[in-house]
């Protein structure tokens, strides 16, 4: 079976965006870089499930970032302009290359490569889709997505990277659950930048 695992950086008050769906407050760490790069090439992803949202916004950046690191210079990180890495560049190659599914009821196609329209969340779909050929699937912010996929107990693993960031308000990930969802911690490391990734596994 394809695993479903959300990624997502949260801050320390348990918000994934600021109110205004900024990311500028994400401490930078390569350390961390290094391993979910390593994590998500080496373990085998190959598709990435989106919200409309998200995706607009991988769209209008990860395609530059990678065309503009063609000069070794490595790619730039999203959430801290100017700072270019090879861990970005890896991360560039990788939503790139990757099968991209968006659900949307706006968007009226989509462009960039690999990528697929579906206007209707169906839980039975992704189902399918689990069931079916290929990698692990990610996904990364989307809270709505990742929201339906957790009612729906979908998402076989959550890795939070914890910032050490208190941002007061901002926006919730995973919003409209239910009922309670119990979740198995399978890994905890803390890095010298102050992030904490807590890694949990759906419990059935």
């Amino acid at each position: 079976m394809r695993p479903i695992i959300a990624f997502d950086r949260v801050s320390a008050d348990g918000y994934f965006a600021s109110a205004d769906g900024k990311l500028d407050w994400v401490v930078p760490d390569e350390e961390l870089d290094k391993s979910a790069g390593k994590s998500i090439g080496e373990g085998g992803a190959d598709t990435i499930l989106f919200g409309r949202t998200t995706y607009q916004m991988f769209e209008s950046f990860w395609p530059n970032a990678l065309e503009e690191s063609q000069n070794g210079e490595g790619a730039e990180d999203p959430h801290r302009p100017g700072r270019k890495t090879p861990e970005m560049r890896a991360m560039a190659e990788f939503i790139n290359n990757a099968k991209k599914i968006v659900w949307s009821h706006t968007l009226k196609t989509v462009t960039w490569q690999h990528s697929e329209l579906i206007r209707e969340f169906d839980p039975g779909e992704v189902e399918e889709m689990k069931q079916g050929p290929g990698k692990a699937m990610m996904i990364f912010g989307s809270g709505s997505i990742v929201s339906k996929l957790t009612e729906a107990g979908l998402i076989d693993e959550y890795h939070f990277i914890v910032n050490p960031v208190i941002l007061g308000d901002g926006k919730k990930l995973i919003t409209d659950v239910s009922d309670c969802k119990r979740v198995k911690l399978v890994e905890s490391k803390a890095y010298p930048s102050g992030n904490v990734l807590l890694r949990f596994s759906r419990m059935t």
